[in-house]
């Protein structure tokens, strides 16, 4: 078992006890987090124990501004398996509610991390917060595992372009659909998943067929054409991406929608992936149907072009 989840005050199964921890949301599991795991990792190794990161759900900030939550960028699920990925060799889910963030920096430290985790090293981020109101910081972390013996290292921020890379930043650049500098972030393409389900089945009529997705539980990239890859029953096909509405037949609803190019087949009812590689342009009316399928076969192609090119 690879994964557990429990609730707060109970004890994790052995194998996720006494190694080297690092603990935070790890929204989207981006470079930094990937470097934070790796020095856990390193610290394991001495310690002799298993790395181990430990999250939460929901997210804190969902239970303490309910109403007012933002999309993830990644499912819990994909949270979970992108953290094995970078080398935990366990990741721990800490069920979240008002008591556990009302205990103090203290108490989570010698309840959770020690008692019942039995944690020999620690590694965090400069930014970590924890503890009621956010009050404990690294030097808080520092001091508590000094106190009982327990190393603890604060991992540098990674930069791209000059800036620490952050769960915030990824999600700045997705809003604002640059996918590219979102992947450069997270160190992969953007990923979203969605259940296909019945559009107007206009898309069809005009020679590009669509899937439309529904029921995506992450962040949706900013309005636009994109060219993505979607993955459907583990089989990846070039594809090209609409997220908005269709002005053109005076829809004003957001959608996004999916043409994979050069498939055909019945795909409702599945799930359907797509990796984001880059905004082709804008969403915006046309004169005619006649202009829209002319601009429609010009993303297609630009898009397998890029795609291509992406893949050599």
């Amino acid at each position: 078992m690879m994964t557990s989840t429990i609730g707060w005050d109970e004890y994790p199964p052995a194998a996720f006890c006494g190694g080297a921890v690092t603990v935070g949301n790890f929204d989207g599991v981006h470079r930094g987090h990937v470097a934070l795991v790796e020095r856990a990792k390193a610290w394991a190794q001495i310690v002799h124990g298993p790395t181990v990161a430990v999250t939460f759900d929901p997210a804190p900030a969902n239970v303490l501004f309910r109403g007012a939550t933002k999309p993830p960028i990644s499912t819990l699920t994909d949270r979970s398996a992108l953290l094995l990925a970078a080398g935990a060799d366990r990741v721990l889910i800490l069920r979240t509610d008002a008591r556990l963030l009302s205990l103090s920096p203290e108490a989570f430290f010698e309840d959770i991390l020690v008692r019942q985790i039995d944690a020999k090293a620690m590694v965090e981020g400069a930014n970590f917060r924890f503890g009621r109101s956010r009050l404990g910081d690294t030097g808080t972390l520092r001091a508590l595992g000094a106190a009982v013996g327990i190393p603890f290292e604060e991992v540098p921020p990674v930069t791209v372009s000059g800036e620490a890379v952050s769960s915030s930043r990824v999600r700045a650049a997705l809003f604002g659909g640059d996918v590219q500098t979102a992947a450069d972030l997270l160190g992969r393409p953007y990923r979203l998943a969605g259940v296909v389900v019945s559009g107007a089945k206009r898309g069809r009529t005009i020679g590009f067929p669509t899937a439309n997705l529904d029921r995506i539980e992450t962040l949706i990239p900013g309005e636009g054409v994109y060219a993505v890859r979607a993955i459907i029953d583990g089989q990846s096909w070039p594809a090209a991406a609409n997220i908005g509405p269709n002005p053109t037949f005076g829809e004003n609803a957001r959608k996004i929608e999916i043409h994979l190019i050069g498939f055909s087949g019945d795909i409702y009812d599945k799930t359907l992936a797509v990796e984001f590689v880059v905004r082709l342009r804008e969403t915006r009316p046309f004169e005619g149907v006649t202009a829209l399928i002319e601009q429609l076969h010009a993303d297609v192609a630009q898009a397998k072009r890029i795609l291509s090119e992406d893949a050599r």
